[in-house]
């Protein structure tokens, strides 16, 4: 064999536009999904519920994953084994349908400076 992986080998594959029906982005707003952005499934949200014939099996694994704590979108894609623009496509879905709350991470401006951490680490060494 020259190491080619033929039929059965190669295992079960689905290309990443397959699974989003050729969509690049979700109707939520997926395209403002940071990696580090909190995704946390709202209680009740189940994808047979609505019985919406276009949701994928990987919306559920999406659901499930998130169902009892914030996992980051980059999280979503490691434990999902689904690229990250396919994540933020699905999520983009989810948002939609109102399955999920995405926490955005703080903007770095509104984060407290160097001069403050540095007066709160003084202070409590002088504990």
């Amino acid at each position: 064999m020259d190491g080619r992986w033929y039929d059965d080998e190669a295992g079960p594959m689905v290309r990443p536009y397959a699974l989003t029906g050729g969509r690049t982005r979700g109707d939520g707003g997926s395209a403002h999904l940071d990696l580090i952005a909190q995704v946390v499934a709202e209680p009740g949200a189940e994808p047979g519920a609505a019985g919406d014939p276009a949701l994928a099996p990987e919306h559920g694994t999406i659901l499930a994953l998130c169902r009892t704590d914030p996992l980051s979108v980059a999280e979503i894609a490691a434990d999902s084994d689904l690229p990250v623009g396919v994540v933020r496509v699905l999520l983009g879905d989810l948002l939609t349908l109102g399955w999920v709350r995405v926490r955005r991470p703080v903007a770095p401006a509104e984060l407290p400076g160097e001069h403050i951490l540095r007066e709160v680490i003084d202070g409590l060494r002088a504990l």
